[in-house]
């Protein structure tokens, strides 16, 4: 794998090319100060919102790990006292901009990757954000993105950096109505389409066995119609998701190998199993309730279990339970 190939995964790189088939995105540059905020390994602090009432607590901690400011002897009665919280203004006020024109609901990503095995931290359980705050809450808990900030190239055999110049924030449209076992990830191997795999391999859906060979064909002509000749690389995936009119939308470009999860193939069978064109197309799902593959764990940090009154702990859980008796009483008045 080289770094080219890598980059050209980026989602700034091929979504311009793409966006006629893929979902609504608006891409902003991160500057530096960000990045490095995204870095930090300290304690979690969220910026000081412009916006007060969108603001999610502004620090996630346990009470007693902080201590008030002290006056120490020899000081001149100067405090040493935590630094303020990071802000960023103008970027703050650029995405609410754009959470609003796609709708009120977005969900995030970096160049690469999606804080996906953050999800646990949201009110609602998965990436849909509707302010800066719940943004930031997701990209500072996950740990699947220090792969863009600092691993991207580590597959590389041309490897000369650690990271790339410049970092991007993809806000993607949130649908509800998407269902996750509508999505696969598809494999190319020297320009030929030569697996596909269910995405979503952690639950079994009956109704997959009947759409099998009408999906295989729908994403096998989508390959060739708009992606084949023209992604620049010979070997690489693809994940789709196809719509229940029979679209199908690009999702992602992901490196052949590497970080590059193969679901359920493994690399070596799809790197001996080359296809000839028009040859047989293996195309995989759970088959029943035994093919299901455990999801992946995802532990709590300690600092985060501190629930007593006024922390910010406390605080996320009563915007959730107040999210939830919303939901209910939605529900309630719609029966």
């Amino acid at each position: 794998m080289k770094e080219e190939e890598v980059n050209r995964c980026q989602i700034q790189e091929w979504y311009p090319k793409f966006k006629s088939v893929s979902i609504k995105t608006l891409i902003h540059e991160l500057p530096e100060s960000f990045v490095e905020y995204l870095n930090d390994s300290g304690p979690l602090i969220l910026p000081l919102s412009i916006a007060d009432d969108d603001a999610l607590p502004n620090r996630v901690h346990k009470p007693e790990d902080e201590e008030d400011c002290e006056v120490h002897e020899g000081s001149e009665d100067e405090a040493e006292c935590p630094p303020p919280p990071p802000c960023f203004p103008e970027l703050e006020m650029n995405i609410k901009e754009s959470i609003k024109s796609l709708g009120g609901a977005v969900f995030p990503k970096l160049n690469w990757s999606a804080p996906k095995d953050s999800a646990w931290i949201s009110s609602t359980g998965n990436l849909k954000c509707s302010s800066f705050s719940e943004i930031v809450l997701l990209l500072r808990s996950s740990d699947s993105l220090m792969h863009d900030l600092s691993r991207a190239y580590d597959s590389c055999n041309d490897k000369t950096a650690s990271r790339p110049q410049k970092f991007f924030l993809a806000l993607r449209k949130w649908y509800a109505s998407l269902r996750p076992e509508m999505e696969f990830r598809c494999f190319v191997r020297n320009r030929l389409l030569v697996g596909i795999t269910q995405r979503e391999v952690t639950g079994f859906y009956p109704a997959l066995l009947e759409k099998k060979d009408d999906l295989k064909l729908m994403i096998r002509e989508f390959y060739s119609d708009k992606l084949r000749d023209k992604f620049d690389s010979e070997s690489y995936a693809f994940d789709v998701y196809v719509t229940t009119d029979g679209r199908v939308k690009l999702l992602d470009f992901n490196p052949w190998g590497g970080s590059t999860l193969p679901l359920l193939f493994d690399w070596a069978e799809l790197e001996e199993n080359l296809k000839e064109e028009g040859g047989d197309l293996e195309f995989r799902i759970v088959g029943s309730q035994c093919g299901v593959r455990p999801g992946m764990k995802t532990a709590v940090p300690y600092d985060y279990l501190d629930t007593s009154p006024g922390s910010g702990w406390d605080q996320f859980l009563n915007k959730a339970s107040e999210e939830l008796r919303q939901q209910n009483m939605s529900a309630e008045a719609g029966a």
